[in-house]
């Protein structure tokens, strides 16, 4: 395993040194790389506890003769025969309206493949992707994302904030495009033939296997690269080299996957790329959002523009003249004052997340009810730690009390149920919990909160 490491650390060091020395070279020349010791490296790196693709092999299976499994994949990648297996759907919710999302789960082998196959691209396009982008890169997360965000408002002192959803995104993403961007900087017939038998494999929605002629699953490992290799060239790029320097103020694009938001300083220059955007993405089979797409004045209360026309409460501004709130993953951005008196951006749990995660928790209580406690409190504080790690930010304390005090009246509520005299009062449930204490956010919080302050570097308007 570690000569794979080792190997697979070479090639890309050399891959990523000709990409950065060479911005306009286009790869032609990449998948003889991919050797018996890539695939170690491609399978070690693949998650092996997720769900069975359409052959029910899981992960655990597939290592119980791991060599001859691989073996036989690498003869098949190099003969050319391989084949990609449709992708198993799964509905997953979305928000609380019973809306669901689609997940393609496509099989463990295939994982390893495409794996393997972005082990190969990663390395080029990490030189040719802009900083504003964030979703699903190594060494980036959403909470750099996040704090980009904050940066950016306090800097502008708050500004106009383009909120824009893109309707359907992964669904609607056109396949003749797409091919066209990789050929940009990929032009290897090996990986682009298995590009295309990924994005036409079948869709497996019960018994039925479905073709669909644009999109790609999302659960795939290769689609978040190839995401962000089309939104790279159909919006990165183009507001970088296009938008931004016919403007008037600063600005700049925050993007994590499809999600993403545009900060501007002058409201004239948000009103131009809110009116060109949709032209811009159905250009490229895309469609913004007509009622999740809005222009946001998110200029500080106190700001020198907002305070001379308070006295006229239109232009994108609420009702009671302060500035609106917008989200962005999972996350609430808000203006709040600090204990010294001045105005911060702040930002909390969205009221629907939050929703939906205590929602879930009461009904895995439900579900769960007969298990021994000792395996309740478990399970419990995975999720709270889970949670925490994620919304524990700086002024979000509060949204994590709030969690976790539904997570012990769900569990109450469930123990009490389970016994027949239902006599499992309060009193007794917190002499328990000292027994079994549930984790609390002081930690993630307090941590979190020394790290973005060591980073963050304040301005306040």
């Amino acid at each position: 395993m570690r000569r794979s490491l080792e190997h697979v650390s070479t090639v890309q060091q050399r891959i990523a040194e000709l990409a950065r020395t060479k911005p306009e070279f286009a790869f032609t020349s990449l998948a003889h790389h991919i050797t018996l010791d890539w695939l170690y490296e491609a399978y070690r790196r693949t998650r092996k506890d997720g769900a069975a693709g359409v052959d029910a092999v899981t992960g655990k299976t597939y290592a119980e003769s791991l060599h001859e499994n691989l073996q036989a994949l690498f003869d098949r990648l190099k003969s050319g025969c391989y084949k990609a297996p449709a992708v198993r759907r799964k509905d997953i919710p979305k928000g609380t309206g019973g809306e669901t999302r689609p997940i393609g789960i496509p099989t463990f082998e295939d994982k390893i493949v495409q794996r393997a196959v972005v082990m190969l691209m990663e390395p080029i396009y990490e030189r040719d992707f802009y900083d504003g982008s964030y979703g699903f890169r190594p060494k980036r997360s959403a909470h750099d994302a996040l704090q980009d965000v904050w940066s950016t408002t306090m800097g502008v002192g708050g500004g106009w904030v383009l909120e824009v959803d893109i309707r359907k995104f992964f669904d609607t993403l056109d396949h003749r495009q797409l091919q066209q961007f990789v050929s940009v900087r990929v032009r290897d017939g090996v990986l682009r033939r298995l590009i295309g038998k990924w994005l036409n494999a079948g869709v497996m929605a019960g018994e039925t296997v479905t073709y669909p002629e644009a999109g790609t699953p999302q659960g795939g490992v290769i689609s978040p690269v190839l995401a962000n290799i089309y939104l790279h060239y159909v919006l990165d790029a183009w507001f970088l080299n296009d938008v931004r320097p016919r403007m008037d103020g600063r600005c700049r694009l925050i993007r994590y996957a499809d999600d993403f938001v545009i900060v501007f300083e002058k409201k004239r220059d948000a009103q131009r790329v809110m009116k060109v955007l949709p032209k811009r993405m159905a250009k490229y089979g895309l469609a913004v959002h007509p009622d999740k797409t809005r222009l946001i004045d998110f200029r500080s209360p106190n700001h020198k523009e907002r305070r001379n026309d308070r006295e006229n409460p239109g232009g994108g501004r609420s009702r009671s003249g302060r500035p609106e709130s917008f989200d962005l993953l999972g996350f609430t951005h808000y203006w709040r004052k600090t204990r010294k008196g001045k105005w911060a951006v702040r930002r909390k749990t969205m009221a629907k997340r939050l929703t939906r995660s205590i929602r879930a928790v009461y009904q895995w209580c439900r579900k769960h009810r007969h298990l021994p406690v000792k395996e309740q409190w478990k399970q419990l504080c995975l999720r709270i730690r889970g949670h925490n790690e994620y919304y524990g930010i700086i002024g979000n304390k509060a949204a994590l009390d709030v969690f976790r005090h539904q997570v012990a009246r769900a569990w109450q509520k469930w123990l009490n149920r389970r016994n027949r005299n239902r006599d499992f009062n309060w009193a007794k449930f917190n002499r328990m919990k000292k027994t079994y204490p549930l984790p609390h956010p002081g930690e993630t919080w307090k941590k979190r909160k020394q790290t973005e302050r060591s980073h963050a570097q304040l301005t306040l308007f």
